[in-house]
């Protein structure tokens, strides 16, 4: 689901707290005077690249103190900047010290341009040397520290729930003054966007918390079983009917029902439905008596009511029944503004999950992810990035880990009209979803006329009634 947590790019997604120390020298004397000094720190060591390399990758160091002159050719700097260039690749936010030779200022001002932290001259004066690290893993700490409260700046008051784009800020709105009344509310949106979970939230915000939250997919349920599962049976009713069994309606007496693809129920079952939501009272298959309850109602669709109605698939009265509040949810492709931002807590909570040390997503997975259709909506990105996850064999998620190719990618066009038609378009929903639909209040926003809105409006498709207080989009 859109749900939030905000950080910078590549922000670490492990704990941050432990003092390791990696020194990165190939003189045995100078290396054994250097873990001395540093004999407060968690200090681990390498001789050259690739032992380097593979402890930066199995400890995790905060600070990395690098000689530049490494094997095979220590008198020249290629291996140490080499070395630089492929940790900060691996681990962008470790702080990395070389250490250079006397009078060798040119090579360590380049490696501060290539990004390492600072730089040291020899010959080595301890206390110094001491400072300079001590100064560093401050800096580090302090660092890691503030992208963990920046993920914190978007988080969503409703538990889960990602909502850094201005229209799942909408749909948040709309559930948290809708979770506390009893009214039947229908959530409308495309396969994978997070109905069930918007539709727990509506019950774990309501008064009836405490009860039950029950579930029903009127779509996997064959016809013939649909009914028996709702409002359920007395033995004997028919042929394998050996008990009485309670329907899912009375298991949720003094919770919530959700039914979920209730686009998909039977025509003589929306009937029984109807009577129910008008009465609240059920009788069960081969019963007589009639069962009172108490339940809040909650139903959800990826189809579209107006065509199922006019295709004469969905009874009219029922869907008036069901929509007294309606709840538009966004694609994920139309959450421009917190789509990345959801990516990187999947990212972060499926990490923990497996157990694994990433660092973020690379320029070509950001790249991806912001230009890719996303069919599957939240679902998909969500499966896309548990298997990253298991197989990113680097400290970044790469395009390649997602399984999200070049092509699969589309390139964002650069045509001037297209650009303004998505900007303009944008806009008027942002618009209108700050002002809750009311159009003179849009158009202020705009700093344009009602007649200029509505023109646009119709230009882009869009209707003010998505995103009144009653809706949202």
């Amino acid at each position: 689901m859109d749900v939030h947590f905000g950080s910078a790019k590549g922000m670490p997604l492990v704990s941050e707290n432990s003092r390791t120390l990696l020194i990165v020298e190939d003189d045995p004397g100078l290396l054994s005077q250097l873990k001395w000094c540093f004999e407060d720190y968690d200090v681990c060591t390498a001789e050259d690249r690739q032992s380097a390399i593979a402890e930066l990758r199995r400890r995790e160091p905060m600070v990395v103190l690098q000689d530049l002159g490494l094997p095979p050719r220590p008198e020249g700097v290629e291996e140490g900047l080499a070395t630089l260039a492929e940790t900060l690749r691996l681990a962008p936010h470790t702080k990395v010290i070389v250490v250079t030779g006397n009078g060798d200022q040119e090579n360590a001002l380049t490696a501060v341009g290539q990004g390492a932290y600072d730089f040291y001259e020899k010959p080595v004066d301890t206390e110094t040397l001491k400072l300079l690290v001590d100064r560093a893993f401050t800096i580090a700490e302090l660092e890691a520290e503030n992208r963990r409260l920046q993920s914190k700046v978007n988080e969503s008051p409703l538990d889960g729930i990602v909502a850094a784009s201005e229209a799942m800020l909408a749909v948040c709105r709309m559930i948290e003054k809708v979770a506390p009344t009893d009214v039947t509310t229908l959530l409308l949106g495309e396969s994978g966007t997070g109905k069930e979970l918007l539709a727990r939230a509506l019950h774990r915000l309501s008064p009836r918390a405490g009860g039950a939250f029950v579930a029903i997919n009127c779509a996997a349920i064959p016809e013939n079983l649909l009914e028996s599962e709702l409002f359920g049976h007395e033995k004997g009713a028919f042929t394998g009917a050996h008990k009485q069994t309670i329907g899912k309606v009375e298991v949720a007496n003094g919770g919530t029902l959700f039914l979920d693809e209730i686009g998909d129920m039977p025509m003589p079952l929306q009937a029984k439905l109807l009577r129910f939501l008008q009465e609240r009272v059920i009788e069960r298959i081969g019963g007589r008596q009639e069962i009172p309850v108490d339940v809040r109602v909650v139903c959800a669709t990826n189809q579209k009511p107006d065509d199922l109605i006019a295709q004469g698939l969905f009874r009219e009265d029922l869907y008036y029944r069901i929509a007294e509040i309606t709840i538009n949810i966004p694609p994920y492709r139309e959450r421009e503004e917190g789509r990345l931002i959801l990516a990187r807590t999947l990212l972060q909570k499926y990490c923990e999950k497996q157990k694994r040390s990433l660092n973020g997503f690379s320029e070509d997975a950001v790249r991806a992810i912001e230009s890719y259709s996303w069919p599957g909506n939240v679902r998909e990105l969500e499966n896309k990035i548990k298997g990253a996850v298991i197989m990113a064999e680097g400290k970044l998620v790469t395009a390649a880990d997602l399984g999200i190719s070049a092509v699969d990618a589309e390139d964002e066009s650069l045509n001037l009209r297209e650009v303004r038609q998505r900007a303009e378009s944008k806009a008027i929903r942002v618009a209108l979803t700050r002002s809750f639909g009311n159009i003179s209040r849009a158009a202020e926003l705009l700093g344009i006329t009602r007649p200029t809105l509505y023109d646009l409006m119709n230009k882009y498709g869009l209707s003010a009634e998505g995103y009144s207080k009653k809706t949202a989009s």
